[in-house]
């Protein structure tokens, strides 16, 4: 059973309660999202063969510091750094490290910014120098596999036609949807109810209603969707080592359909648009 529940009440995730936030609750989120699309913008100049993920780590956490906010994943569970870095074939929760970027390799970057109190989650995509044609279009698809669920996020949709918009875009384009991971609810709780799946039946799973907020972040594999975590017991990988990626917006349903908290205030967020 579904309950909707004003978010001012509500402190810790509960199964099937629904926190519904208000004007301060989504005015919150504009300053926490614009934030962290701030910083993931800041991070493309960086983004270039030879550069360490580690090194990249320390510019976010600097950024964060040096703006009153904290980088949600530090000590998260035992996580020790400000941003996940997921190259290649990894799909999420890479850790960063000193070993360079080389030319050709495609990079996730996640990073979630808290500020007052305010979680704004996102995550992009970034070619190190010149990328194959394959690793082109799956980031491609990526990106307009968020922009289909984007596009069904209004009230009286639900969850599963949001999902079901991720997959028939993905699965038409010959690539596969990663079911092991999914979006949440957020605000001011890193992660909240509801989970968003992304594949799905239409009709199904939980109702939009305004004032709902949470991700969408769909993992994009170009051969099967299954994956396996490492021994470190965070970085996720491909089974098959075909190349995945990632792009993640936090959103808010609003009365006519929904706001992206998000947004490049540069107009990076897609590394491919941006370079044309």
């Amino acid at each position: 059973m579904i309950t909707y529940v004003d978010a001012e009440t509500k402190s810790r995730r509960t199964s099937g309660v629904i926190p519904l936030h208000g004007e301060a609750g989504f005015a919150g989120m504009r300053k926490a999202g614009n934030l962290t699309a701030r910083a993931l913008d800041l991070l493309v100049e960086h983004v270039k063969p030879g550069v360490t993920t580690a090194s990249l780590d320390r510019i976010a956490y600097e950024f964060a510091r040096d703006h009153g906010a904290v980088p949600a994943t530090l000590f998260y569970k035992g996580y020790r750094h400000s941003i996940c870095t997921s190259i290649n074939h990894v799909v999420c929760h890479g850790i960063p490290d000193e070993r360079p970027l080389r030319e050709g390799d495609i990079v996730n970057i996640d990073l979630t910014l808290i500020v007052d109190g305010w979680y704004g989650d996102s995550s992009r995509m970034y070619a190190v120098g010149e990328i194959g044609r394959k690793a082109e279009r799956l980031i491609e698809v990526t990106y307009d596999c968020l922009a289909a669920g984007i596009a069904v996020a209004r009230p009286g949709n639900t969850t599963g036609d949001i999902g079901h918009a991720i997959q028939t875009l993905a699965e038409a384009e010959r690539t596969s949807v990663v079911r092991d991971f999914v979006g949440h609810g957020l605000g001011q709780l890193f992660h909240d109810e509801p989970n968003i799946l992304h594949f799905g039946t239409p009709g199904t799973g939980v109702m939009l209603k305004p004032g709902m907020i949470f991700t969408i972040e769909p993992m994009i594999n170009l051969g099967r969707p299954d994956v396996k975590i490492l021994p470190d017991g965070w970085t996720a990988v491909t089974r098959d080592r075909t190349l995945s990626a990632q792009c993640e917006h936090s959103i808010g349903i609003t009365e006519t359909g929904c706001e992206i908290f998000t947004a490049s205030p540069q107009g990076l967020f897609n590394p491919l648009s941006a370079r044309r």
